[in-house]
């Protein structure tokens, strides 16, 4: 595993940790299959919400509340998760956080009511917490800046390919063997991942000493103070709503639209939603590839970044005719194009890692995923109003796309240049 050439990288000394870049992709193909889990298990009740509703009688309201349960302490935790991925040994941090999210999305296939069930989702939000602030807290520590776009997009496509899956495997286990027996299997079974990760992960690898580390408490709510007075964050987390707010409306609310209105089987939604995600994700190295490839051609990283965030966003526009045409392999279609929004995603995080201190990368994605999942928690019961108000499924969408769009104005005129940590006081 060593046979390559060594690089060194901070430890929790400061001094050096050498790791080969056969291992440092190794952590990031472990990245990929923990964000894969992840997104798997948070869409399962997604997946199988149709079911669900008619076990326990939802209604499209009902619907939107458990949709958000997750989100309620996911975006809670991001803060705390964020400081904590800053200052503790991240195989460890990462391993227990994996081990209680897995454990919760097994537990909840006892689930016997409605109540159990969003508190098993309230859990499953705070293990999983540590998927985005982790693992780009992991990537800043292993790349330098220049590189971060695809090991970044690399590892978040890790989030989508679980949504593909979902859409292929998820259906054909609810059919087989219901919705409960289907979120046993998915969650317990993700426990062998913690094999690999404890033999290949460093032991020692952590976010550079802190010099503030004496008042524990103060720094922790650090990063609300940051948000207040830090431009680039002010611009980081704005834009970040709008991103997840779109993202989150086609997580949770595409299968039931495709079954609802389109009038698709469950088997047929799954495989038909999964294709979206595919694109989504396939796109996510690859917009990070392009706008590395650009830097190293000259162009800035910032025109280079944000330039490929601007022609992604845009597509996210075809979500809106995609709801209106009358041909379902139509509005398919118009929804994989819309999906090549997923062309931002690496960009965004290494936007993020660039205007970061290297010593606040953690706390910084933590403020930046709970703007995000504030989003993640308003999309589901934004869109279940809507469609109790109107009938329809074209307010949510249109309100989506035009939401996506309007993060541009904040990574173009509140977001500066990306400096690579070095200006990062108020701005």
């Amino acid at each position: 595993m060593n046979s390559t050439p060594h690089t060194s990288e901070p430890d929790a000394s400061g001094a050096g940790l050498s790791i080969s870049n056969r291992r440092r992709w190794g952590i990031v193909g472990l990245l990929f299959s923990a964000s894969m889990i992840n997104y798997m298990d948070r869409a399962t009740v997604s997946m199988a919400l149709p079911s669900i509703s008619s076990d326990l009688g939802l209604g499209p309201t009902a619907k939107g509340e458990l949709l958000s349960a997750f989100f309620v302490s996911y975006a809670l935790m991001q803060i705390p998760i964020g400081w904590c991925a800053d200052r503790f040994n991240l195989k460890w941090l990462y391993a227990a956080m994996f081990l209680l999210w897995s454990l919760a999305q097994g537990l909840s296939g006892f689930a016997a009511s409605l109540a159990a069930l969003m508190t098993f989702r309230v859990i499953l939000g705070i293990g999983e917490s540590i998927y985005l602030p982790g693992g780009t807290t992991i990537v800043s520590l292993l790349f330098p800046p220049a590189r971060r776009g695809l090991p970044s997009g690399l590892f978040d496509f890790g989030t989508r390919t679980g949504l593909v899956l979902d859409g292929i495997v998820i259906p054909w286990m609810i059919v087989h063997y219901g919705w409960r027996r289907m979120l046993m299997l998915v969650g317990f079974s993700a426990l062998l991942w913690l094999i690999p990760w404890l033999w290949i992960f460093p032991s020692r690898l952590r976010s550079p000493r802190r010099t503030d580390d004496s008042r524990p408490g103060a720094s922790l709510w650090r990063g609300a103070w940051v948000l207040i007075s830090n431009r680039n964050l002010m611009g980081i987390c704005l834009g970040f709503f709008c991103f997840d707010y779109y993202w989150y409306l086609l997580v949770n609310w595409l299968p039931d639209y495709l079954v609802t209105v389109r009038h698709l089987t469950i088997l047929k939604a799954g495989l038909f939603a999964s294709l979206p995600f595919f694109v989504f994700g396939v796109s996510e190295p690859l917009g990070g590839w392009i706008a590395d490839s650009l830097t190293r051609k000259g162009i800035s990283e910032t025109h280079a970044r944000k330039g490929v965030v601007t022609v992604a966003f845009l597509t996210g526009l075809l979500l809106i005719p995609a709801a209106r045409v009358e041909s379902a392999n139509t509005a398919i279609l118009l929804i994989v194009g819309a999906s090549l929004v997923g062309l931002a995603t690496g960009n965004l995080i290494t936007i993020l890692q660039d205007c970061a201190p290297p010593n606040e990368v953690g706390i910084w994605t933590g403020v930046q995923n709970f703007a995000g999942n504030i989003a993640g928690s308003v999309a589901p019961l934004t869109t279940g109003f809507l469609i109790s108000w109107t009938g329809s499924y074209f307010p949510g969408f249109a309100l989506a796309a035009v939401t996506l769009v309007a993060g541009l104005l904040a990574y173009w005129f509140i977001v500066g240049p990306l400096t690579h940590g070095q200006t990062h006081g108020s701005q």
